[in-house]
C-alpha cells in the first residue's frame, strides 16, 4: 500500500529532498516505511521469539531495576513488602501489553494508526501526542540512568557525557529501523543478565542478612503509590508493543503472539524490579553501596558498587550493562516517530529518520537538566504516564472486546480506512470517556507537585486504578449509545465496496 505522498517527485522542495535522501538511506538497509498499514503479503516475518526478546531485553535493564529501587528508596518500604507489591502488580499488568502486542501481526498497523478505530482519525490526536511527550519521557530516563552508571565507572566520566554516550547509542539502534532493531534486542540481554547474576552471587551475603532487619509497618498509601508506580512502568508499555510485529506474519494464533510477549515481559520485569526492591533496601546496611548510592540518587553508582569488588571485570560488567540500554530506548524512540506521523496528516509526510534526529536533539539537554533530581523526575513521568495510558488502553481493549467482538477479520477492522476520516469512527465516545477519565482520577493523585484530596485522606495513589476502570465503563455507555443511535439513523451497516473509494486512502 502506498502511502500518502510517496512521490518522490511531488510536494514542495524539502520534501523531494527527503524523499531523496530516504530512497539513498534505503539502499543501506534504513527503513523508510512511515505509518500505513503493512499489507498481508509482507508480513512474512515467522521468527516469533522476536516477540520474547524485544520485551524481555526492553525490561531486563536498569530503568525496570530503578523501578524497584523505587520502594524501598522513595516510598519507605521493606524488601518483602516490596517483593509482595511487585509480584502482584507485575502478574496482572504484563497481561495489558501482552494483549496488545497481537494487534501488530494481525493488523499490520502500528499501535496509534490501531487507535483511529475507537479514537477515530481527529480523536487519535489526543493518545498521539501523549505517547510523543511519553516516550521521550522514558528516553530521559534511561539515558539518565546510563549516564549515571557509566559516570560511576571513573572520575573522569560524568554523567552529561554517559548521557551522550547512551543516546547516540540509541539514535545508531533506532534509525536503521525496525529488523535490525529486533536483531540488536536478541542480543542486548545477555551482558544484563550476566551482571545481574554477578550482582546476586557477590551480594547475597548482604541480602541474606537484610532480610531479618526489622522495618516499621507500611503504610497503605505507600503500598498503593509504589503499587502504581511498578503498574505504570509496565502498562506504559501498552502503547507500543504493536509496532514491533508489524512485519511478523499474522498466520500465528492470538494466544502464541500473547504468550510470548508476556513472558517476555514477566520474567524481565519481575526479575528486575525484586533485584532492584532487595539490593535498595540493603544499601543502608552496607556502606559501600550506600556511597555508590549517593543518598538514593544513583542507581548507576549502586550497580557499581556491588559489582566493584571483582575489580576490573566488575567496571567492564557495569559498562556492558549502561551500553545496552538502548534496548529500552530504541522502542522508546522508534514508537516517538510513528506517533509523531500519526498526529496529522502532513506529519505522516516527513520521513521516520528525521524525527528520529528530532528526538535526539530534544533528548540530550532535558536529560542533563533532568538528572539532577532523578527520584522525582523518575517518579513523576512514570506515574503521569501511567495516568493516561491506563485510560487508552481500557478504551482500545472495550473497543476491540466488546464492539469487534474480539476479531480480527477485514470486515471487523476494514484497514483500508486508516486515513479516511469519513470511514472510521467519530472518536466523540473515546474522547469523553478519556475526559471522565481524567476528572475521576485526579482526586487520587499524588505526585510531588499535587496530592488530591482523597489521596491526602492516606489513600495513596490510585489514580491509575481510578482512571482505567471509569474509561472502560464510561467508554462501554457512551460507545453503546453512539452505535444505537447509528442503527437508528441507518448508518450502522457494515461497509461495502461502494463506501470505500480511491480518494479515502
Amino acid at each position: 500500500m502506498d502511502e500518502p505522498g510517496n512521490d518522490p517527485l511531488a510536494g514542495p522542495l524539502p520534501l523531494r529532498w527527503l524523499r531523496r535522501v530516504s530512497t539513498f538511506l534505503a539502499h543501506y538497509g534504513v527503513e523508510t516505511h512511515g505509518i500505513a498499514p503493512i499489507p498481508r503479503e509482507e508480513r512474512l516475518e515467522t521468527r516469533w521469539y522476536q516477540m520474547f526478546f524485544v520485551w524481555f531485553s526492553a525490561n531486563m535493564n536498569i530503568l525496570s531495576f530503578s523501578t524497584g529501587t523505587a520502594g524501598p528508596a522513595f516510598f519507605s518500604l521493606g524488601v518483602r513488602d516490596s517483593i509482595v507489591v511487585i509480584t502482584v502488580v507485575d502478574l496482572v499488568v504484563c497481561l495489558i501489553p501482552a494483549i496488545f502486542a497481537v494487534f501488530g501481526p494481525k493488523l499490520g498497523t502500528r499501535a496509534m494508526v490501531q487507535s483511529r478505530f475507537s479514537w477515530g482519525y481527529y480523536g487519535a490526536i489526543i493518545p498521539s501526542a501523549l505517547n510523543v511527550f511519553s516516550l521521550q519521557g522514558f528516553l530521559i530516563l534511561n539515558c539518565i540512568i546510563g549516564g549515571q552508571t557509566i559516570a560511576s565507572v571513573s572520575s573522569h566520566i560524568d554523567d552529561t557525557l554517559g548521557i551522550v554516550i547512551i543516546s547516540i547509542i540509541s539514535l545508531v539502534v533506532t534509525f536503521f529501523g525496525y529488523r535490525f532493531l529486533h536483531w540488536f534486542e536478541s542480543v542486548a540481554w545477555i551482558p544484563n543478565v550476566i551482571a545481574f547474576i554477578a550482582m546476586l552471587a557477590l551480594g547475597y551475603p548482604h541480602l541474606h542478612i537484610n532480610q531479618s532487619v526489622s522495618v516499621p509497618a507500611p503504610k497503605a498509601s505507600s503500598i498503593l503509590s509504589f503499587g502504581s508506580t511498578v503498574a505504570a512502568s509496565v502498562l506504559s508499555w501498552c502503547t507500543i508493543t504493536p509496532d514491533y510485529g508489524v512485519y511478523h506474519s499474522p498466520k500465528a494464533s492470538s494466544s502464541r503472539i500473547f504468550l510470548y510477549t508476556y513472558f517476555g515481559f514477566l520474567t524481565a520485569s519481575l526479575t528486575a524490579h525484586t533485584m532492584g526492591a532487595a539490593f535498595a533496601a540493603a544499601a543502608p546496611s552496607v556502606p559501600a553501596w550506600n556511597a555508590g548510592f549517593q543518598d538514593s540518587t544513583s542507581v548507576g553508582g549502586l550497580i557499581y558498587s556491588i559489582l566493584a569488588p571483582v575489580g576490573s571485570f566488575g567496571k567492564l560488567l557495569t559498562v556492558l550493562v549502561a551500553l545496552s540500554i538502548p534496548s529500552a530506548c530504541a522502542p522508546c524512540m522508534y514508537t516517538f516517530s510513528t506517533s509523531f506521523m500519526t498526529i496529522a496528516g502532513w506529519f505522516a509526510l516527513v520521513p521516520r529518520w528525521v524525527y528520529i534526529l528530532v528526538s535526539e536533539g530534544v533528548l540530550i539537554p532535558v536529560a542533563i537538566i533532568g538528572a539532577k533530581t532523578f527520584y522525582t523526575t523518575f517518579v513523576d513521568i512514570l506515574s503521569v504516564i501511567g495516568y493516561w495510558s491506563a485510560a487508552f488502553a481500557a478504551i482500545v481493549l472495550i473497543e476491540h472486546v466488546l464492539f469487534r467482538r474480539a476479531s480480527f477479520t477485514g470486515d471487523v477492522y476494514p484497514i483500508a480506512t486508516w486515513d479516511s476520516p469519513r470511514l472510521l469512527p467519530t472518536g466523540i465516545s473515546a474522547i469523553l470517556a478519556f475526559f471522565c477519565a481524567c476528572g475521576a482520577l485526579v482526586p487520587f493523585m499524588s505526585q510531588a507537585w499535587y496530592v488530591g484530596p482523597v489521596a491526602q485522606d492516606g489513600s495513596g495513589d490510585c489514580g491509575i486504578a481510578v482512571g482505567f476502570v471509569v474509561a472502560a465503563l464510561t467508554y462501554t455507555v457512551f460507545r453503546g449509545v453512539e452505535k444505537w443511535c447509528m442503527r437508528v439513523r441507518g448508518v450502522g451497516r457494515p461497509l461495502g465496496e461502494e463506501d470505500i473509494k480511491e480518494e479515502d486512502f
